[in-house]
């Protein structure tokens, strides 16, 4: 079975950005060769003002999907309902191909940590996570995505690996699945896993979106800093997942040191040209 048959009616958006405020006066100017762009969620959850005005004047040009950071679905705290009423009115204004967030928790009694904590792999924390994602899922009436984050600890309670964890957890929850390829390598290199064992046991039909992204190695760990150039490690993981899942939406986060529109879409067209070769190859 070619990788692409594993999901025929999974919508393709093609090869996108993060959206940025420093890139905003150029997108609207020049209109660059980008098919799509994934927006913070968090950054657009205000009434007006320049942010939003800028969102609705790109929307119309491109389509969009909203990537959030603090929803922390893993918490032990109830659910934000403020949040999620934010979210709603955002998802209605901006109509995003998908939502996401991820597979983690960012804070204690109140206290946002703005850091995205891993989970232990165990059994109950993938009733847990599955139970708040169904009630997510519920509230704003669509699936949403998972994304798998970069660690730098573990827990000496878990009971089965990142992967297994998180192909439970959205198996059970019924959603889908961003798969973050530089943190696949991150986490892999600092927990000492082999990546392509991960990325060959997460379940294809579930896979919407990929993100890549730049790292910092710091004397014997990797730091996922998204402020670098894509490494040529992942790139080639990339190209195994191409490879493996077929076509799936793929974008480049970057976060700090970012550089002017133009490097960030010749970076762009380097992952086009892997990903198309890759999938010429894979159904060849």
């Amino acid at each position: 079975m070619a990788a692409d048959e594993h999901n025929d009616s999974r919508p393709y958006l093609g090869y996108g950005l993060g959206l940025r405020k420093e890139h905003y006066e150029t997108v609207l100017a020049e209109r660059p060769k980008v098919d799509w762009f994934e927006i913070i969620s968090e950054n657009y959850m205000v009434e007006g003002g320049k942010p939003l005005d800028y969102l609705s004047r790109i929307r119309e040009h491109y389509p969009m999907v909203m990537h959030g950071v603090s929803m922390s679905i893993g918490s032990t705290e109830p659910l934000n309902v403020d949040y999620l009423k934010q979210l709603k009115a955002l998802i209605k204004r901006v109509e995003p191909a998908w939502f996401s967030d991820h597979l983690c928790w960012t804070g204690v009694n109140g206290v946002n940590l703005h850091d995205l904590m891993p989970l232990p792999y165990t059994e109950e924390a993938v009733q847990h996570v599955a139970d708040r994602v169904g009630q997510v899922q519920d509230y704003l009436g669509r699936q949403m995505l998972l994304e798998n984050v970069s660690s730098y600890v573990s827990y000496s309670d878990s009971q089965m690996s990142e992967w297994e964890f998180l192909r439970a957890v959205t198996e059970r929850a019924d959603c889908l699945i961003l798969l973050d390829i530089n943190n696949i390598y991150v986490s892999a290199y600092n927990h000492n896993f082999d990546p392509y064992r991960y990325l060959h046991a997460i379940p294809a039909e579930r896979v919407y979106q990929f993100h890549l992204a730049g790292h910092t190695h710091e004397d014997n760990l990797i730091i996922d800093t998204h402020d670098h150039p894509i490494a040529d490690p992942v790139f080639d993981l990339y190209a195994s997942a191409v490879q493996h899942f077929g076509r799936v939406s793929t974008m480049i986060e970057r976060d700090d040191h970012i550089p002017p529109l133009a490097e960030l879409l010749d970076e762009l067209e380097q992952v086009r040209r892997i990903g198309e070769n890759q999938f010429k190859e894979q159904v060849a």
